[in-house]
């Protein structure tokens, strides 16, 4: 085939289909790209196009291999057909699988590839056809390709996007704009360079919300927050959570509480963090399974096991406290030689059918004894 494509001979389209399953079935994914970038050069190659069944194979596994340029190159195929069928009388409208686009911007995120990342999302709006928004999964997956990137200013258009589409439902998960967790790629990227970038991204988010069409978020505002905390910049949390109700006038929600009781938390602040907790429950906003760990492990930061116990029981009808959690319980309880409490941990492991194990291998990191005797 590369003496074919050197000497600029056609190739047919069954050989060309032919080599394809050849360099697929035998791993060579580079060579494989190599020859699709070579047929692009060739006026008599570059039509080469694989069947739509067989760039989907390209696609799988080039995604398996998180190889972003040939992954690119299978969305210029499956690009292509789709073009082909809107043209076709009767047309034939065809449309990319939505998990291949999500799998392909996480490649995109993973690989720094924003080329790949434009081009996902342009197919995917052609497979949509505006009938329907895309998915959620997929708004996050170019969440975390943008926020790897660093482009910070696409990130929050797309987080408006995706507020405007499934912020306003009322069936709306309520980790769905979490900075915990769905939202947390957005988290690192505002904290990469310290408090600049976490400055730079509050001052352009207060000044949006005072633009000829404000953009005002609560999510994107917890991002800063949480990214404060992150920094273990306390000062900063405080007055970006301030500013939500004061500055910029929307009401926090409980992941802002949340951000604000995690960075309390990392600088040992447990009658802070638990003031945050009264302060939210006062005004009727519901905690959720969040809330509690973090006050929990406020607690075990403050070495202080048997209020981190006490908070388990406290709200025992209502929250369970996962099998980790449990863990970082007992961890200290062993730390601190805290056997009744440790005793507490078990009957809670034990109530939620939890295998805890043994941490024999941390214990054994933990007990050695470091001298410079030898």
């Amino acid at each position: 085939m590369d003496m074919q494509l050197k000497s600029g001979y056609m190739v047919s389209s069954s050989v060309f289909s032919d080599c394809v399953r050849s360099c697929i079935n035998a791993g060579r994914l580079d060579t494989l790209a190599s020859i699709i970038e070579k047929c692009k050069t060739t006026d008599q190659n570059k039509a080469l196009c694989p069947n739509w069944n067989l760039c989907n194979l390209i696609a799988d596994v080039a995604l398996q291999a998180d190889d972003s340029k040939l992954t690119f190159l299978s969305l210029e195929f499956l690009a292509r057909w789709i073009v082909r069928g809107e043209v076709a009388r009767p047309p034939v409208l065809l449309s990319v699988d939505e998990g291949l686009i999500v799998s392909a911007l996480a490649t995109a995120g993973r690989t720094f590839n924003s080329t790949l990342l434009d081009a996902s999302w342009s197919i995917l709006q052609r497979s949509l056809r505006q009938k329907r928004a895309p998915n959620p999964e997929t708004y996050l997956a170019k969440l975390y390709a943008l926020a790897s990137l660093g482009n910070l200013q696409r990130a929050f258009g797309t987080l408006n996007e995706f507020e405007t589409v499934y912020g306003n439902t009322g069936d709306v998960d309520q980790e769905l704009f979490s900075p915990f967790t769905s939202l947390y790629p957005l988290v690192v990227a505002c904290c990469k360079n310290g408090f600049s970038s976490l400055d730079s991204v509050y001052v352009q988010l207060e000044n949006l919300s005072h633009a000829d069409t404000p953009y005002k978020s609560v999510a994107a505002l917890n991002c800063v927050i949480l990214g404060c905390a992150n920094i273990w910049d306390i000062d900063r949390a405080y007055e970006t959570f301030e500013a939500i109700s004061g500055k910029i006038g929307l009401t926090p929600d409980i992941h802002s509480y949340n951000a604000l009781m995690c960075a309390f938390g990392k600088l040992k602040k447990t009658s802070e963090a638990s003031k945050v907790l009264e302060h939210l429950v006062s005004l009727g906003v519901k905690p959720n399974a969040t809330t509690y760990t973090l006050l929990v492990e406020a607690h075990l930061v403050n070495r202080d096991q048997k209020a981190a116990l006490s908070v388990i029981d406290m709200v025992e009808a209502g929250f369970t406290p996962s099998k980790e959690l449990l863990k970082k319980v007992r961890r200290r309880c062993s730390r601190e030689s805290d056997f009744d409490s440790d005793e507490q941990v078990q009957t809670l492991a034990r109530k939620f059918r939890y295998r805890m194990g043994t941490e024999s291998r941390r214990e054994i990191l933990y007990g050695l004894q470091y001298s410079a005797d030898y």
